[in-house]
């Protein structure tokens, strides 16, 4: 038995979810890739795989042995990469997951620019606001915004973002401009899913108080971008990271909402699942990204206290 092409095999039909979809990415025949793995079986004397007409699934074993399978396997492509040209030229493919919003408005032209340089390398991208599971789905890269996940995860700072609240000139002129984070109780705020506190703001004044206020609006989403686009509509105040509303408050078809109030700010990492297996395309790419988006040039705003003229006069808010 050829062990390493048994592995290779068993570790692509587990990725891909079945043997078909593997035999067709490893131009084999279903019928050699099911003998294949048959044969892994019968040599390690346990079941990897639990089979069954609609799926398949790994045993509590196949989990253990998958996961030792895909260090061996990066192993070897890291040291075949060490005396290669791949070792400075990226290629292959790959896998990475980032925030919807991110991902469009920043990281799409980060990934033409690099692709344009390093044209054997290729992209396979999925956009979700969902924590995905790196290991679990065979992600080489996630780009994340705070948390990085778990432990075993490696991150590396390539960004900040900062949230901004803000809402439209219009909405502003029928509602008033909040002086104090207290004032947004009287407000229409637009509220995110995905937000550590449900329903509450948090913002520090110049003395480093805190001030967690409760608020409720006319709309919920999972994405910060409608989220955004409602606020533009005028329906609201709303509070998104500076990323998303960048242009929005350049153009002033948002305004910035109290200025001398610190609000919550958090890290962009690449993230990756061990430093020790890092590839040649990884590790390029997120040279890459930690060049481009350091002092986070596309998307700062002004210093607080800078943008304190922003918007209408500050006058007490009426009741709603």
């Amino acid at each position: 038995m050829d062990r390493f092409l048994a592995l290779t095999v068993f570790a692509k039909v587990v990725e891909q979810g079945s043997f078909a979809r593997a035999a067709e990415r490893l131009e084999m025949s279903t019928s050699a890739v099911s003998r294949r793995v048959g044969e892994l079986e019968a040599h390690l004397d346990v079941r990897l795989l639990n089979r069954t007409t609609r799926r398949l699934s790994l045993t509590e074993s196949g989990q253990a042995f998958y996961e030792r399978c895909v260090q061996l396997l990066a192993d070897l492509e890291e040291a075949e990469e060490a005396v290669t040209a791949a070792a400075i030229v990226p290629r292959g493919t790959l896998k990475l997951t980032c925030a919807t919003t991110f991902g469009i408005r920043h990281l799409s032209p980060a990934i033409a620019e690099f692709a344009q340089r390093h044209t054997q390398l290729r992209f396979d991208i999925e956009l979700s606001d969902r924590a995905v599971d790196i290991v679990d789905e065979g992600i080489d890269l996630a780009i994340r915004i705070g948390d990085i996940g778990s432990q075993a995860l490696i991150g590396r700072r390539i960004g900040t973002m900062a949230l901004v609240a803000c809402a439209a000139p219009a909405y502003l002129a029928r509602h008033g401009t909040p002086a104090t984070p207290e004032d947004l109780v009287r407000h229409a705020c637009l509220t995110y899913e995905f937000s550590p506190v449900a329903n509450a703001w948090r913002f520090d004044d110049a003395n480093g108080v805190e001030h967690s206020v409760k608020i409720a609006g006319p709309a919920h989403s999972n994405n910060g971008r409608m989220l955004v686009g409602l606020a533009v509509a005028g329906l609201g105040i709303a509070r998104e990271p500076d990323f998303i509303v960048a242009p929005e408050i350049r153009s002033g078809t948002l305004v910035r909402l109290l200025p001398t109030y610190k609000l919550p700010s958090s890290a962009i990492h690449a993230v990756y699942p061990s430093r020790r297996h890092l590839s040649a395309k990884v590790r390029a790419f997120v040279d890459f990204l930690a060049e481009r988006f350091a002092g986070n040039a596309e998307w700062a705003l002004p210093e607080l206290g800078a943008v304190a003229k922003g918007g209408a006069r500050t006058r007490k808010t009426p009741r709603r």
